[in-house]
């Protein structure tokens, strides 16, 4: 397997198995994720692609092996500390989970206050990642009024409002358009530009193409290969 030279790793998966009663859904999980590293996760469905990103944000227990995020070991972490820690990541799912009861600026301002925001400085920061994503026009709306395309860009805004160090997102594309679906990644690149390490879990090659990079295929729970692919110029 390929591995970076340095030994500057925020995520490191050892041996990594996870079972469902019978069924095996991970097998043998092992590789390392550098800081401000993208990193494409791929593969057919039902591969695990999903239930690995679970794991990873302590949304899974490992059935068996170690996870460590930035030095610290999920099967030997406190209850108290798993808040602190999943405050290190921002989600993006593929079906949005806004809260459709309320706005876009309602679903911000709440992870904005969970991260322990000022009260006084939670308009101006959502307001701030709503402009970033060029949804601040929107803040009033609720999320059903919104094309699917507005609602991830509303998820994304969500997933980056805390300043997470590790953005995980489980095809946030697969249900749009090719044009919002671009936007969308750049986005991504954006964050990733400015110091997240993001993991993008993807059936999109396109998008793989046209960044490059390190790029795990998953098959059948298994790490198939982990491959570096140029950008395409």
């Amino acid at each position: 397997m390929q591995t970076f030279s340095n030994d500057n790793f925020i995520i490191r998966i050892f041996h990594v198995h996870k079972r469902y009663g019978p069924k095996n859904a991970l097998i043998d999980i092992r590789f390392d994720v550098s800081e401000n590293e993208f990193l494409f996760i791929t593969g057919p469905s039902g591969a695990g692609k999903t239930t690995l990103l679970k794991m990873l944000n302590l949304g899974e227990p490992v059935t068996e092996g170690q996870i460590i995020i930035d030095g610290v070991n999920l099967s030997r972490i406190s209850r108290s500390r798993i808040p602190s820690l999943r405050r290190k990541f921002g989600i993006i799912f593929q079906d949005y989970k806004l809260i459709p009861t309320k706005t876009v600026f309602e679903n911000i301002a709440l992870v904005v206050e969970a991260v322990g925001t000022k009260r006084r400085l939670i308009r101006k920061k959502v307001r701030s990642v709503l402009r970033t994503v060029g949804m601040e026009g929107k803040s009033k709306s609720l999320p059903p009024t919104l094309s699917g395309g507005e609602q991830q860009r509303v998820a994304v805004a969500r997933a980056i409002a805390g300043n997470p160090r590790i953005i995980l997102a489980d095809e946030p594309t697969g249900n749009l358009d090719a044009e919002s679906a671009g936007i969308i990644f750049e986005l991504l690149r954006e964050f990733h530009t400015r110091g997240a390490t993001v993991i993008l879990a993807t059936h999109n090659t396109e998008l793989i193409r046209r960044t490059g990079g390190r790029v795990i295929l998953l098959e059948q729970g298994r790490l198939k290969t982990s491959t570096i692919i140029p950008k395409l110029t």
